[in-house]
């Protein structure tokens, strides 16, 4: 973006205009619900009650998964740091939101707008990552099951973990400064309910042509390269599956893959929808709407397709309740789950 000036509208870039004439951001406003108005406290309720059950759930899991030796296999483990990693997601954002929607003050400083997008983009790169490595471990369990130990042994499970965290933030570091090296010297008004990158992109007085492109490329690799790479998986489980002789096999077989897939087509469809797409075609109220999907609906989503189609996980559930091993308040809400 660049400024206009004068009366024949000559286009100038930011960086020549003197320092006097701008008067650079300190703060950013939130506008994300605020046009809801009365509803806002039934949003309140909702997104509160969603949140409690998010938190529970995943923290239930990992309980589960961390108590439960039946569940120490490379499936869970992911599935763990997965819950793990939606717990923190979910804190960045949630918390702020539900703040913002008692409340008439919804500003943000710089400073912590540029902290809540770093640590967002961080936990949702390495959500994408583990998603396209846990296709791959279904891959390996189906496809080379004599081999599968083998594949997927302990040290390349935790090397695989350590690479999508270190990769979430590597690439958070880089979205994150390109975004905030942009001088915002108009509007403080992000209309959306966190700091994400369309909304405070299209702020920004400087030309963000190559800071667009370089964000796009890298929403490319974490977006689509980790859904080829699960697609081509699936097609090797499919047609394993379709090898298999008894219906009741194949439906066995696909059974532990569903939980994985639903989740997979719910994370990359909505995320692809808002960051790979041209500026232009920012709707932020749309927007809005689909960011809700994959901020709030996929990390309901994990605990609650893993527990309720998951055989193992129920079992170990109620085997690890049945001896009181998890906190007084989780049981309560199992059942929602």
């Amino acid at each position: 973006m660049s400024l206009a000036l004068g009366p024949d509208s000559k286009i100038l870039s930011w960086k020549r205009l003197a320092p006097e004439n701008l008067t650079m951001v300190t703060e950013f406003l939130l506008l994300g619900f605020s046009n809801l108005q009365e509803l806002q406290f039934v949003l309140f309720a909702v997104f509160f009650c969603l949140y409690m059950i998010i938190l529970c759930g995943n923290i239930m899991i990992v309980i589960v998964i961390l108590l439960e030796h039946n569940l120490h296999t490379p499936m869970y483990f992911f599935l763990g740091v997965l819950s793990v990693s939606e717990t923190c997601y979910t804190f960045v954002i949630l918390p702020k939101m539900l703040l913002n929607l008692l409340s008439m003050l919804r500003t943000i400083s710089f400073t912590s707008c540029a902290i809540q997008m770093f640590f967002f983009l961080s936990f949702a790169i390495n959500n994408c990552l583990l998603l396209g490595v846990m296709g791959y471990d279904r891959y390996a369990a189906i496809c080379h099951p004599l081999r599968y130990s083998i594949l997927m042994n302990w040290r390349a499970c935790r090397l695989l973990a350590a690479i999508c965290g270190v990769s979430g933030l590597l690439m958070s570091m880089v979205g994150t400064t390109l975004v905030f090296i942009l001088p915002f010297c108009n509007s403080n008004k992000i209309n959306h309910y966190f700091c994400d990158i369309s909304p405070l992109i299209h702020l920004a007085c400087g030309d963000t042509h190559v800071n667009e492109m370089i964000i796009f490329i890298c929403g490319v690799l974490v977006l689509v390269v980790p859904l080829i790479f699960v697609c081509i998986s699936y097609g090797f489980i499919v047609s394993t599956i379709l090898r298999i002789p008894s219906t009741a096999g194949k439906r066995k077989t696909f059974s532990t893959c569903a939980s994985h897939l639903t989740v997979v087509i719910v994370h990359y469809g909505c995320a692809s929808f808002v960051y790979l797409r041209p500026s232009s075609k920012v709707t932020s109220d749309k927007d809005q709407l689909v960011t809700v999907i994959y901020t709030v609906i996929t990390p309901l989503l994990n605990p609650m397709v893993y527990s309720l189609r998951n055989r193992d996980v129920q079992i170990a559930i109620w085997k690890v309740i049945s001896r009181g091993k998890l906190p007084p308040h989780c049981p309560s809400s199992s059942p929602s789950l």
